[in-house]
Order: C-alpha cells, then structure tokens, then sequence
C-alpha cells in the first residue's frame, strides 16, 4: 500500500504517517514548513521530504491514497494533481475511519477533557494487556506515538470538533461513527468555524445521532448543554449513561476517591478531572473492564501532556502547566489547583493564543474564568492578532472581559515572565495556561528554574 501525505509536519498527520510506515506501507509526504518535535520524529523513520515546497511531480498514479492536512490548501498543486489523477483522496478522520472499519471504535467527545480522558483509557487498557489502536492529541508517557494502527480489535479515539480538511468541512468526530461514544462537555469554540453557540451545539447533537445501532452514549450530566444534546438528540437503539464528580477528599495534598468507604489514591486532581475519570471507568465498563481492575490501574496515571502536568515542585512551591485556553477549561483548571492547595497562593497565567481567544467579539465569555486566583496574568501578543489577521484588542478591554480585579494584562512575554521569576515563591503554586508557549518561553526550564 502507498500512501502519501500533503502537510506530512502537522501533529496528527506526522503520527498517523509513522504508524503507517511501522505497519508496513511505502509512505511519502511533503510540506512547506515542519517544526520540531514532528521533524526530527519523522526523520528518525525516514520519512522527512527531501525538500519542503509542494512538487505535483510527487503525485504519481500508483499511490493507493493521498490523506490532506488542514495546513493544505484547496488549491495545492499536489491535491489539484491527485485530483486530475482520479486518486481516492482522504481527509485524516476519513482515512481513520477507513482503517478502523472492522473494529469496534470508542470515541471521546467534548469542548474539553477529551485528550484527558482518552488517556484514562489507554493507560487502563494497557495496564490490562489489552491490544488496542488508538489516537490521541497528546503525546503520553510510555506511547510512542499519537497514533497506533494494526489488526487489534478496539481502537480509541479522541473525536475533535474542528474540521477534517481543506475540501472537507465536516467536524473530525463525524466520520468516526463510534459503537461507544462519550461526550465530556460543551462549551462554545472554534468560532471562525461554528459562529454561534447554538451552530456549535448542533455538531454534537449530529455526533449522537451517528453512533452505531445498539450502541452506547456516555456522557457528564453535571454539565447542562450535555445533558440536553444526550437527552434530546433521536437516536433510539442507544443506551445512554451519566455520570458526574465522584466522591472524594483531598489530605496532605493528595485526592483519594471513595469507593465503598475505601480511599483509591490518585496522582490527578480537581472536580474537572475526577469528572474525566468517571467517563473513563464507564468507557472501560463497556470494554468488559471491572470497576476493580479500573481502580487498581488508575491510580498509577500521571496525567496526558499539558493537562495539569506537574512541571517541578518542593515543600514550599509547584509549578503546573496546562493546555487550558477556552473559558470553561480556564475556570475549571484555576478552581481545581485552588481546591488543591487551598492554603497556598495561586498565581495563575494565561495566553489568548487561538483564533476565538484573540477575538473581541469573544472576549467577554472569559468574564471571571481566572477568579478564584489570587494573581491573575492575561498575556497576548500584537504579533499573534496580526498573523491571525484579526483586529486589535487593547489591554484595557481584555482586563474589562476578564471581569475580575485579580487580573493583569501583558503584551509582551519577557516582562510578565521576568516579574514571575522575580517574586517570593515560598507557600505559593504556579498555573501556566495556554495552547501555545506565551512566544517562546522554555516553561519546564522557566518553572524548574522557580523551584530551585
């Protein structure tokens, strides 16, 4: 099989490509630009192009499949070549789907806690010695890759909302049609491409409405959006499971969960993440998983990358980052470390880094999303508005959208982070929030560097 790859650098399609290369198939791929890590990954399997650029001449009719990054473009001279060729041309779910056809496939869902909650299940699944493919938007410890596809009989996967290619505009998590589907919350996103919140809720009500016949709806009931989509959504063959925070109790640091009267300790924390949990332990019910051998694996799980991801801590100080960036995920992760150390000063940092973020339409759906801090620091970069080519935002009105007198505002990285690096941090815990890196900053070297 030969399949190659337009926009190969992406971070799901390099992954997917090396899964492919490691399941035997003659993989190519091009791109204008690959950044690290997805370079110098790729180049280990040999699969780094020659050269970046597009070069139709790389589209020959003996290519079984071309898959299409959403870095492409509808008018790249590689597609318009695989286009004139007749070649069966796949957006990166299409082909995800296309490998997956003969399994059962489980597919996590929602605004936020996906990834999270998608490496619940990989983590315990492994524990298991359970065979599995799977992909996931984050890189995990112990996984080599994102992506993992071969003849195993389950796959998971984390169903993301955004669209599937240049030439197909459908949401990832529409094509994947699962037989266990789960959705973790529902919080308006992606505005560029869902323009209203009622625009955006429809795409997981369609999720619903696509699971397999005889299949099974999880989902968090804590959250309203969710409760009406699962509640409301036709699709009578399925079954449809709740669930919400578990109980639990946080002691020197540490939250256990209670389960008939015993505490489980875990290494993660916060309602948003034990919510997460809950979801998992149903998914992995529902893969003949027992709730025993759940509890028994769970409590060895760290966390997925930049989902509250420990950077470095002492007896006085820690330091957290996490991908935290829509208002429901910031509230959501500021309250939880709070909750966690509720003696401790919270200084929390955030990046309006995404395209809805930087929006001033946007902006006031952020009304106090960083209040239960106790310094909070806004930063977006002038540099950042004008690539996305968006209009400009002023200091005063994103301090005005934030809502809360907790909150200062930063336009350039080096000064927030050099007043950080000066402040005492004795009794105190650092939350770095963002889906990008506040322009350049080294965040495992900056919160070591605290620490020490």
């Amino acid at each position: 099989m030969r399949v190659h790859f337009i926009a190969i650098g992406g971070s799901a399609m390099h992954n997917l490509a090396i899964a492919l290369h490691k399941k035997g198939f003659n993989v190519t791929g091009s791109d204008d630009e690959i950044f690290e890590p997805s370079k110098s990954r790729i180049a280990s399997f040999g699969l780094l192009p020659e050269k970046f650029g597009w070069d139709e001449s790389r589209i020959t009719p003996d290519i079984d499949a071309v898959i299409l990054g959403m870095h492409a473009r509808k008018d790249n001279p590689e597609l318009v070549k695989a286009q004139q060729l007749g070649l069966k041309v796949y957006s990166y779910p299409e082909y995800i789907y296309e490998q997956s056809k003969n399994k059962k496939r489980v597919v996590i869902g929602g605004s936020h806690g996906k990834t999270s909650i998608t490496s619940m299940v990989l983590h315990v699944l492994s524990y298991c010695k359970i065979d599995f493919d799977y992909m996931v938007g984050a890189q995990l410890a112990g996984f080599e890759t994102m992506v993992k596809i071969t003849d195993a009989k389950i796959i998971v996967l984390e169903g993301d909302e955004y669209l599937s290619s240049p030439i197909d505009l459908r949401p990832k998590f529409h094509l994947y049609h699962p037989h266990i589907a789960l959705i973790s919350g529902i919080a308006w996103d992606h505005i560029n491409v869902f323009p209203t919140f009622e625009n955006y809720v429809e795409q997981f009500s369609t999720f619903v409405s696509l699971i397999e016949k005889n299949g099974t709806l999880i989902y968090c009931k804590a959250d309203p959006e969710v409760n009406k989509v699962a509640l409301m959504t036709p699709n009578p063959s399925i079954d449809r499971i709740g669930y919400q925070t578990p109980e639990n109790v946080i002691e020197d640091g540490i939250t256990s969960v209670l389960i008939q009267g015993n505490k489980i300790p875990l290494e993660i924390f916060g309602d948003h993440n034990l919510q997460n949990m809950e979801g998992a332990r149903l998914v992995c019910n529902q893969l003949k998983i027992s709730d025993e051998k759940f509890y028994e694996a769970i409590q060895s799980f760290k966390g997925a990358a930049k989902r509250l991801e420990l950077i470095a801590k002492n007896d006085k100080t820690a330091v957290y980052k996490d991908f935290a960036h829509s208002p429901s995920k910031l509230k959501a992760t500021t309250a939880a470390v709070k909750q966690q150390y509720p003696n401790r000063k919270l200084i929390a940092c955030m990046e309006l880094h995404t395209f809805s973020s930087l929006n001033a339409t946007f902006l006031k759906e952020y009304h106090n999303s960083m209040e239960t801090a106790d310094e909070a620091y806004v930063y977006y970069s002038n540099h950042t508005l004008a690539h996305k080519k968006l209009a400009p935002i002023t200091p005063e009105e994103v301090k005005k959208a934030f809502g809360s007198k907790n909150v200062t505002v930063f336009n350039h990285s080096n000064e927030l982070f050099e007043l950080l690096k000066n402040k005492n941090w004795d009794n105190s815990v650092l939350l770095l929030m963002s889906s990008g890196n506040f322009d350049g900053i080294n965040l495992n070297e900056f919160g070591s560097g605290l620490v020490k």
